[in-house]
């Protein structure tokens, strides 16, 4: 895998920098909506990691939040938990803060430090598939491998 974007080489880079084991694909189609990464995964769109990032409205942080996707995020619930009100930013805002566009956002590998927070309904597979810096790229990884070397918090999500 010499001949890939600089993205999932910077995603594939920093799975070895974490000691993360992952399974690496880089695909024809698109894989930008959890339906459309399940369906190239093979895999159930519940082992889908969507990597949602929304911004703290008293901090102005960005927030990723790391969700099924067969869940959609509860905005109130999640801002209970956390302690803040969410918002959704526009795309250079995730831009700037991940260092990656909207659809390719990995869990990790990104410009700045961001807080996280792990959907509990993840931990019900074995296997789940992120997005490995573009649309075109996904990688499959153990949740419970993943959620700890980023140390995001289980919660609640929907």
């Amino acid at each position: 895998m010499n001949d890939i974007p600089a993205p999932v080489a910077r995603v594939r880079d920093a799975s070895h920098g974490l000691g993360l084991q992952i399974e690496l694909r880089v695909m024809d189609v698109s894989a930008r909506t959890a339906e459309e990464a399940a369906a190239a995964c093979g895999c159930a769109v519940g082992a889908i990691v969507k990597s949602l990032v929304f911004r703290g409205l008293a901090s102005g942080k960005p927030i990723l939040l790391l969700v099924s996707g067969a869940n959609r995020v509860d905005e109130a619930k999640v801002a209970g938990t956390i302690g803040e009100a969410i918002e959704r930013p526009d795309a250079a805002f995730v831009r700037q803060a991940t260092g990656f566009a909207i659809g390719g956002i990995p869990p990790f590998a990104h410009a700045t430090p961001i807080s996280s927070y792990f959907d509990r309904d993840l931990l019900n597979h074995d296997r789940v598939w992120a997005a490995a810096g573009t649309p075109h790229a996904v990688f499959a990884v153990d949740p419970q491998a993943l959620r700890s070397v980023i140390g995001a918090p289980v919660i609640v999500m929907g």
